[in-house]
């Protein structure tokens, strides 16, 4: 996903209010976040499903976490400019206090996808159509929603080409990516589900 396509998803005057309530209250937590601009703001919400997999192990590496920021700067191509970086102390601060904001982060994302998607119900009911599906996953993802499969992508997985190569996981993780699908009520989408199935659970040692 890419800082222009972002914003194109939050025109929608309702998904731009919840954003801006929420960030009123995230800024509210730290003074150093004030140079936070909403393009940061609201690449930190795109974040949380990443943060949230990540924690499911009880902790975020240095490495998941430097992904996290990689992931967040490609959105906002203002950071790049800036002379303080106000996205890794957002970040950093977030992980910390994830339960906290967890919810309302994922409430903000569910009211992006769902205003961009049912703009067409061409789309939509394609989604929710069991039958759109050939039982080919890499052809799957390649024939779905292209803004759909941009949220799956961004959202879960660490690059965007993963989407359609094989990836290991572990048990906690995977769990984790299906309670988020239900917060997010993607879970009775088929492409969704069939994108679960690709991963290859790895066993604990």
């Amino acid at each position: 996903m890419t800082g222009s396509e972002l914003i194109a998803l939050v025109r929608e005057k309702e998904v731009m209010q919840a954003i801006m309530d929420l960030k009123k209250d995230f800024l509210k937590v730290d003074d150093n976040f004030m140079d936070m601009g909403d393009s940061e703001f609201i690449s930190l919400i795109l974040l949380a499903p990443s943060i949230g997999v990540a924690l499911a192990n009880g902790s975020v590496s240095l490495f998941e976490e430097l992904t996290l920021n990689k992931k967040a700067r490609k959105l906002s191509r203002r950071s790049f400019f800036l002379n303080s970086d106000p996205i890794t102390p957002a970040v950093e601060y977030l992980i910390k206090n994830f339960p906290e904001w967890e919810d309302r982060f994922y409430e903000v994302i569910k009211v992006t996808m769902h205003s961009s998607l049912k703009k067409n119900n061409v789309i939509l009911e394609t989604l929710k159509n069991p039958d759109a599906l050939t039982g080919d996953i890499k052809r799957d993802i390649l024939n779905a929603p292209f803004i759909f499969v941009k949220f799956l992508s961004f959202l879960f997985l660490e690059e965007d080409d993963d989407l359609i190569n094989e990836r290991t996981i572990n048990k906690v993780e995977l769990e984790k990516i299906l309670e988020i699908g239900r917060k997010l009520e993607i879970d009775n989408v088929p492409i969704f589900e069939a994108f679960c199935y690709t991963f290859t659970v790895r066993e604990n040692k």
